[in-house]
């Protein structure tokens, strides 16, 4: 059972959110918070899987409460909910060690995915979302997307493919099964990627496969 503890500050929005997660019989809400202090207390005190939370809140917002919960409780993931206008907030969010993104107003199916996602040590964009995280690292586009791909180019074969499978949002365990490896394995090159790209989770080297156009590129 994935554990959820859900903070946003329109009760409507919890409500569709929770809505959407309980029809997956894996998943359980254990709180819900409708500002970021008390989605840090709930957190504390249910220990949930992953905290989703709301960018904007009352008090202390939903980036201030993201940092806060990875820094005190590694054991649980964070999705912060967006919507198009606070794309500025995204890279502050990703800084403070989220590890998901997604648009309110995106495929409810996202949310889900997502969920099981960074519940499973996964990072995940949601493709509405990439381009607007990408878009806040920097530097003329062009260039960047140079760099990426000059950065994969320095991998293998089978880094890149791990790398590919990682920016698309699979688990350790999902990219062992497509690539037949155990997942001792694969944990062993996501960390040596992490390394080889300079970065320092998940969710930034999947803009590193995104900026180098990895996400489609055949594993099999």
């Amino acid at each position: 059972m994935i554990r959820v503890v859900l903070a946003d500050d329109e009760a409507m929005v919890r409500a569709g959110v929770k809505g959407i997660l309980q029809t997956d019989p894996e998943i359980e809400v254990v709180a819900e918070a409708d500002n970021g202090q008390a989605a840090i207390d709930l957190v504390a005190r249910h220990r949930p899987d992953v905290a989703v939370i709301d960018i904007r809140m009352p008090g202390v917002d939903g980036l201030a409460a993201a940092e806060a919960i990875c820094r005190s409780t590694a054991g649980t993931a964070v999705i912060m909910l967006t919507t198009f206008s606070e794309d500025a907030h995204i890279a502050k969010a990703l800084r403070a060690g989220a590890g998901g993104f997604l648009v309110k107003s995106g495929d409810p199916r996202e949310l889900i995915t997502g969920v099981r996602a960074v519940s499973e040590g996964a990072a995940y964009l949601s493709p509405k979302v990439a381009a607007r995280v990408i878009s806040h690292f920097g530097g003329d586009r062009m260039a960047r997307a140079d760099r990426a791909k000059a950065l994969a180019a320095e991998l293998s074969p089978r880094e890149r493919q791990v790398l590919a499978l990682l920016g698309s949002g699979r688990s350790n365990q999902e990219i062992g099964r497509r690539l037949h490896l155990v997942e001792g394995t694969v944990k062993s090159y996501v960390s040596t990627i992490l390394t080889r790209l300079n970065v320092r989770n998940r969710v930034q080297a999947a803009i590193i496969a995104y900026e180098a156009d990895l996400i489609d590129e055949p594993v099999d």
